[in-house]
């Protein structure tokens, strides 16, 4: 896979791509806002308009009857397997485009031009793409690499505080596994003036972590398994909100599970209780505080024992012992569980 990381070169990384393909067989996916907002910063690379396919914004776009849908508009308009899928959008748009791809006709070129903080660091990099499934977060999906992966931090100024911030929770999680260097650029980040020339530098440092990563365990066997950080409790987050029809950014529900399971690693594996809590309180001014529920936990953990990562019918989180030592495989009691969800709502924003 080719990562391009240069706004000053984007169009011509693009048109060295599409080159290699016949205009009646480049396709593009995009939601109804990256249609409106970022397509026009890309149209004038094609020599003429490529067959754009619109999936509705948002994660309930995350369906099969979207998957249904995009597999038989690509049959209507005689995709082959010499085609071309162009994912312009977030980590949604990300994940469908490639799980499309990666299925049609037993899979079709693609590659992803992600437009928002949270897929340039994490929903664009790494080749897993899925979809949603009886409210279950990405339960059903593949693994397959687009062919490049192409970052414009120019995207990001399209973009409302509250997506950003919310993308900027797998930045501090890169960060914390990376090093202390890396969490202490970061904690810097201020999205009420944000800079974008410094903003940008960290983007590509965080991305280039998880491309590391990936690239040395691309089908999660190993060491890739740090990166579900902070992800057990921020997937049961999602469908717990999910369960009830209420809304909750995947970054924000990221950001809690950061929070608990640093709570965890210093219960288990002695993380700094005073760093604990230097990173919770910047993650509670950073991002929304969300209440749930005492009566919600059970299903909380319930939701937890379905996550996919698990083994041996215990649920495995991945801890740190100090940043930028992340230990995975790691289990705890239910009681634990709760305990670090009563830690978050102690943290005052």
């Amino acid at each position: 896979m080719n990562f391009f990381f240069n706004n000053e070169n984007f169009s011509d990384h693009l048109i060295s791509i599409i080159r290699n393909y016949n205009n009646d067989k480049i396709f593009i996916l995009a939601d109804n806002n990256t249609f409106k907002y970022c397509y026009p910063l890309i149209e004038h690379v094609f020599l003429q308009p490529p067959f754009i396919l619109k999936i509705e914004s948002g994660e309930q776009a995350k369906k099969i009857g979207t998957i249904e849908k995009l597999w038989s508009k690509l049959l209507e308009l005689n995709a082959d397997r010499k085609s071309l899928l162009i994912n312009l959008g977030g980590g949604v748009v990300s994940d469908i485009g490639g799980f499309v791809a990666s299925t049609f006709k037993r899979g079709i070129s693609f590659i992803n031009i992600p437009t928002t903080l949270l897929s340039m660091v994490d929903a664009a990099i790494g080749g897993k793409n899925g979809i949603n499934f009886y409210n279950f977060k990405n339960i059903i999906g593949t693994f397959s690499n687009p062919q490049a992966v192409i970052i414009n931090s120019e995207f990001l100024k399209t973009l409302p505080k509250e997506h950003l911030i919310s993308g900027f929770a797998e930045v501090v999680k890169h960060s914390l596994l990376d090093s202390e260097s890396a969490w202490h650029k970061v904690k810097y980040i201020n999205f009420d003036e944000p800079d974008f020339e410094y903003l940008s530098l960290i983007i590509k440092e965080s991305a280039s972590f998880k491309q590391k990563i990936v690239e040395s365990d691309p089908k999660e066997k190993g060491v890739r398994e740090i990166l579900n950080f902070g992800h057990t409790f921020g997937h049961a987050i999602e469908s717990l909100f999910k369960n009830k029809n209420k809304e909750i950014q995947h970054g924000e529900a990221v950001a809690i599970g950061i929070i608990c399971e640093l709570f965890l690693s210093n219960k288990i594996l002695n993380f700094d209780f005073q760093i604990l809590f230097e990173i919770s309180e910047f993650i509670a001014k950073t991002f929304p505080i969300y209440k749930i529920e005492y009566d919600d936990y059970d299903l909380i953990y319930d939701f937890m024992k379905q996550d996919k990562k698990n083994k041996d019918n215990k649920i495995h989180f991945t801890l740190l012992e100090k940043i930028g030592s992340p230990i995975i495989n790691q289990s705890c009691e239910k009681d634990e569980i709760f305990q670090a969800l009563n830690f978050y709502f102690q943290i005052k924003g």
